[in-house]
């Protein structure tokens, strides 16, 4: 049988959708929250920051890791410390840019979004 675009490999990581869809509100809140902190600095930093949260999980990967083909493969500790960068952004900009009570629903999401990964970074650190 063919493989199709979406099928998965037989050992990709496990990433369940209630593991995957907090990660991705999280890179969502990152995306908003960072450029929203930095643009009373620079338009362009906060245009940069962007670039940067959403081009390097774009083009750097761990393969399996994700249902997404990565152009550049990268190794598991590297991978985990990429997927850590939205989490931590998403907490750094919620907490300079937004109310204190709206930045500790960010970081309490981040934490349970990162809890939830656990299971995929242990299985991205034994291939």
């Amino acid at each position: 049988m063919m493989q199709g675009v979406h099928d998965r490999p037989p050992n990709a990581a496990p990433d369940s959708l209630t593991a995957a869809a907090p990660r991705f509100l999280i890179e969502i809140i990152a995306w908003v929250a960072v450029p929203w902190a930095l643009a009373s600095y620079s338009i362009w930093l906060a245009v940069l920051a962007d670039i940067v949260l959403i081009g390097l999980p774009t083009v750097f990967g761990m393969p399996g890791a994700k249902k997404q083909r990565n152009p550049i493969p990268i190794p598991p500790g590297p991978a985990i410390a990429l997927e850590l960068l939205q989490p931590a952004a998403a907490c750094a900009g919620a907490i300079a840019a937004w109310p204190t009570v709206v930045a500790s629903v960010v970081v309490v999401a981040s934490l349970a979004a990162c809890l939830l990964q656990l299971p995929r970074w242990r299985w991205m650190l034994s291939q």
